[in-house]
């Protein structure tokens, strides 16, 4: 996706927030996203990347924290919505995908009735449609559907398999944003590839917005539209993956730059010398 100003914003922050007396975790921290795009959050620890996540699904304690400014998704402030409405709004329109698969899914439970209480979350209708829903999305995200896997429970599976059954669940109505929030930081390096690459091929064969929360700034390159650099509150940085790789124009993106693995070299005599 190429960066056009015309494109229609989903998803408009402009937000805020302090725990306390604290200093705020967030600070004025305006961010858009648009439909149908990956959008990646790149921030160190504690710097209000899980915090913002937090707030667009209305899970911020609001009587402990105070919470100034707007987030509209869809034409429609979450800020002002009540718990009821939410929890509409929840797994329905934004769902979440969080960084550890295993304790995300109930070790008590079959994969099949945790997918059915995904789906009848929001939808209620015959068993039949709800059968056809969970095997046509444990699918599209490269899992089995036969009878033998969805009588498995989480112990049963590697993290990998894991964690694309919690995506399953995320993605099983369609929302118009997910929200990965460190989604591939427990997983292998093969693993993690493999998921990055179902983030991207979801987004473009549903037309699903994707916020991807990391603090990883090389995991993102091959599969984000867009780079926004989250610095003690704030946005500092935002452009095209391109540009923020190869051009990054403030110090600190500048910084993540430079903290980035590089790969070893070799001499002619065959010793490694990194570069």
């Amino acid at each position: 996706m190429t960066e056009n100003p015309q494109h229609d914003v989903l998803l408009a922050a402009r937000v805020s927030v302090r725990y306390g007396e604290k200093p705020p975790v967030l600070r004025d921290m305006e961010l858009q996203i648009r439909r149908g795009e990956v959008l990646a959050l790149v921030g160190q620890s504690g710097s209000g990347k899980s915090t913002l996540a937090m707030g667009i699904l209305g899970l911020i304690d609001r009587k402990r924290t105070q919470v100034e400014g707007v987030i509209e998704f869809d034409g429609c402030d979450l800020l002002k919505l009540r718990e009821r409405e939410l929890r509409g709004l929840r797994g329905r329109k934004v769902a979440l995908v969080l960084q550890s698969p295993l304790s995300s899914l109930n070790p008590a439970l079959k994969i099949r009735t945790q997918l059915k209480e995904a789906w009848r979350a929001h939808v209620s209708g015959p068993n039949a449609d709800c059968e056809g829903a969970i095997r046509s999305t444990l699918e599209s995200v490269s899992l089995p559907s036969s009878d033998e896997f969805l009588r498995k429970y989480p112990s049963q599976m590697s993290v990998g398999q894991a964690q694309r059954v919690l995506i399953a669940m995320a993605v099983m109505h369609r929302p118009a944003l997910l929200i990965a929030d460190e989604a591939t930081s427990a997983l292998d390096v093969i693993t993690q590839s493999e998921i990055l690459g179902l983030f991207r091929e979801l987004s473009r064969s549903t037309g699903m917005a994707i916020l991807y929360i990391s603090h990883d700034l090389a995991s993102v390159a091959g599969i984000c539209d867009r780079i926004a650099i989250l610095h003690e509150g704030q946005i500092v940085e935002l452009g095209t993956t391109e540009q923020v790789l190869t051009s990054p124009r403030h110090e600190y993106t500048q910084r993540l730059m430079a903290a980035m693995p590089k790969m070893p070299q070799r001499h002619a005599a065959g010793k490694a010398a990194t570069v």
